[in-house]
């Protein structure tokens, strides 16, 4: 089956999107007290390393081009996480937080990489530019 670049285009839109959303359901589940976030029964870190690798995927698709700076914003992204639950009450900060959901964006941002995230985007992008 041959991808359209207009599709192509649909869905590095849609991968940007997903991004956004997952990042700032990220930041509100991790400053609202811990007794209104919803529990899935695993480890917690299990948890991080799932939706860190998943926006990893989605940012590394939704800006192929740039899959350097993707991982370092992610990195950033991390901390900053990290940094506003030491403003949360009952919540906190933890090193080993930050380091599993740095590495599992990255992890996310190699993996999107590795099928095909920048070439996806390159040829998005040069069919909307027509």
């Amino acid at each position: 089956m041959l991808i359209t670049a207009k599709t192509k285009y649909l869905v590095v839109q849609a991968a940007r999107v997903a991004g956004w959303m997952l990042a700032f359901l990220i930041i509100v589940l991790s400053v609202v007290p811990a007794r209104l976030r919803p529990e899935t029964g695993l480890p917690s870190h299990v948890e991080h390393f799932g939706i860190f690798v998943l926006v990893g995927i989605m940012f590394a698709y939704g800006y192929g081009r740039r899959l350097l700076w993707v991982a370092l914003a992610l990195v950033g992204y991390a901390g900053l996480v990290e940094f506003l639950q030491l403003f949360a009450p009952g919540r906190h900060a933890r090193l080993s937080d930050l380091v599993v959901d740095a590495v599992s964006a990255c992890i996310g941002v190699v993996l999107a990489s590795l099928f095909g995230a920048r070439a996806f985007e390159d040829s998005a992008l040069s069919e909307r530019r027509r």
